[in-house]
């Protein structure tokens, strides 16, 4: 079977727990996602191999 290569970025959300607002939780849940994201994991879900490319910038 051929594979899949998505190209793209990883987003992350923080959320604090229940309905609790940033500044009332002393912790945070976290959860990753983004469309290409998404694509790979519901395509290897499915048995399809899968790759997901990114790149991070140089920030400095």
């Amino acid at each position: 079977m051929k594979k899949v290569v998505t190209f793209g970025e990883i987003m992350l959300r923080l959320s604090a727990p229940g309905y609790q607002r940033f500044i009332q939780s002393t912790n945070l849940n976290a959860t990753f996602g983004g469309g290409e994201a998404n694509v790979a994991v519901s395509l290897s879900n499915y048995g399809i191999p899968t790759d997901f490319v990114t790149r991070l910038p140089k920030n400095d």
